[in-house]
């Protein structure tokens, strides 16, 4: 069946290489299927060939990695709950052409022909395909392949992250977010290009090519190793006293009216302990406040309270000197007073109900919170997934709020906790990063995979990463991408917990991505050096 229909091997390996990503986290099928997708794309009989082995093979990658998406439109009634489907295997088709040019940069580049040290020269061209994948040095000319595949993966992923302003879901190193130690060095696509090479030993150990298969292998682990090294001293927990409310508020009620005041009941059975330390930092989901908490608004958007009323309400279940940080929604008027976009916002309450900070989502979400190419996608009856006819509109970026002798808190809202090296202003670097979110969309999978992600950005930036969602995954995760504490899916309760310490700043937290691109780099490099040196 390989031979004798590789496209559709290359979908089917790329449905099973999505088990290794969370809740089912079968990893060794994800290494397996990439070696199978590394000897399927280097035995294509041309480029066109090359590049639909990848592309299917990133079809069926996506399709079920992001089978998440399709649960979403059962949460809405403005178009049919079928296409969601539609909608994942779509967006799955768009996001392969990824997979698709790394595997015809592989292919293509590996065709080149360099001049030999020593024997002589020869300008660069394609050469023979006899010559290649036929000659006597197989295990070289395997070894070159596979530095070139991983080195271009890692580029793709790269680009899959701002590229029609990017959707940065699933990178291939999340599959290794339990020994994920070189994120610290070379970040999460650099463990993406790590995985590649994993991969590449594998299927070189399969055809016995063993001296390479152990070169590629120990390459590997030794920058696993420099990234367990890079480290630091373990942080001191010496933060304030935190607690996590998961009031388990169902998707289906979030924009009921009706539910409002069993929403917030629950979320504040989960905030009250009068017995708790004090002061502490009390954590919401993202927009667990459906109020509008500041002042200024038209008085009939507070009506029948106001917005000092508002903000004391809420603030009334924690205690004297705690601070309260919660997601809300903010807006902005026109000169008739006429509202005319929103921000999905975090705010920082002080007990007295006043604000003493707040944040604006900057990544918004694609199909979520806007509907790109609106003008097309709405002929054909496609709408956003967040109700309402104001538009979000992003904030500036990553940014740090002072809250005082609470220390530095860092915020991203939701989905941008996943765009790697983008989580922090390091002009303003924080005590830890506070990620709400509401990933009760999202169905099981969703959850843990957003999870995953986030672990992964504790262990590049050395931050402590705190999340807070309605229905979860709310969890502590330290500074080395640990998870504490957590409360599981579809569960009431809360953490209360201290805040756990940030690391020195990683190389990747001084540097970010510069040093995943320049690990790219080093990886071309031994390609050509191989073929220019090898036997």
């Amino acid at each position: 069946m390989l031979t004798r229909f590789p496209r559709l091997t290359a979908l089917a390996a790329g449905a099973v290489s999505a088990t290794g990503f969370a809740p089912l986290n079968l990893w060794p099928l994800t290494l397996a299927a990439f070696a199978l997708l590394i000897h399927l794309v280097m035995s294509a009989p041309g480029r066109r060939s090359a590049f639909a082995r990848g592309w299917l093979f990133g079809v069926g990658y996506f399709t079920v990695g992001l089978n998440w998406i399709a649960i979403a439109f059962t949460y809405q009634d403005e178009m049919p709950h079928w296409l969601g489907w539609v909608a994942v295997v779509g967006l799955s088709m768009y996001l392969a052409l990824f997979p698709g040019l790394a595997a015809l940069g592989a292919f293509a580049a590996s065709r080149l022909r360099l001049p030999r040290a020593g024997r002589g020269s020869s300008s660069a061209g394609p050469e023979p395909r006899s010559k290649v994948m036929g000659s006597s040095h197989r295990g070289e000319t395997d070894l070159v392949f596979i530095l070139v595949f991983a080195a271009l993966w890692l580029i793709t992923e790269w680009m899959r992250a701002w590229v029609f302003t990017g959707f940065a879901w699933n990178p291939l190193g999340v599959v290794a977010v339990d020994a994920g130690w070189a994120a610290r060095l070379i970040g999460t696509y650099g463990l993406s290009a790590l995985m590649m090479l994993g991969a590449g030993a594998l299927l070189l150990l399969v055809q016995r090519h063993w001296l390479q298969s152990g070169a590629i292998a120990t390459f590997a682990l030794a920058f696993s190793g420099a990234g367990w090294l890079a480290a630091g001293p373990t942080p001191v927990v010496s933060g304030p006293a935190i607690t996590i409310a998961q009031p388990n508020n169902d998707q289906s009620e979030k924009y009921d009216p009706d539910a409002e005041a069993k929403n917030f009941s629950r979320l504040v059975t989960q905030t009250v302990n009068r017995d708790a330390p004090s002061p502490r930092i009390v954590f919401w989901p993202e927009a667990a406040i459906p109020d509008f908490l500041e002042d200024g608004y038209p008085r009939r958007l507070y009506f029948p309270e106001t917005a000092a009323g508002i903000r004391a309400r809420v603030t009334r279940p924690i205690n004297n000197g705690d601070l309260l940080v919660t997601g809300g929604v903010k807006l902005d008027f026109d000169a008739n007073g006429r509202a005319v976009a929103a921000a999905n916002s975090v705010f920082a309450l002080s007990s007295a109900g006043e604000i003493l900070g707040s944040y604006d989502k900057s990544h918004l979400v694609p199909g979520g919170e806007y509907l790109p190419y609106a003008e097309v996608l709405g002929l054909l009856g496609l709408s956003r997934l967040v109700p309402g006819e104001i538009g979000f509109t992003p904030g500036p970026g990553a940014q740090t709020l002072d809250l005082g002798g609470f220390g530095k808190m860092g915020l991203q809202v939701c989905y941008e906790i996943i765009f790697s090296g983008e989580v922090v202003d390091r002009t303003h670097r924080p005590d830890f990063i506070f990620n709400p979110s509401n990933d009760a969309w999202f169905g099981s999978w969703g959850p843990p995979q957003h999870l995953a992600q986030a672990r992964l950005r504790a262990l590049e930036e050395g931050l402590p990463v705190i999340r807070a969602t309605p229905t979860g995954i709310s969890a502590v995760v330290d500074a080395d991408g640990r998870v504490l504490h957590s409360i599981a899916h579809h569960r009431a309760g809360r953490i209360d917990t201290q805040l756990p310490g940030p690391r020195t700043p990683t190389p990747f937290a001084l540097w970010g991505n510069i040093l995943a691109l320049a690990f790219a780099g080093l990886l071309l490099l031994l390609a050509v050096a191989q073929r220019a040196f090898g036997r």
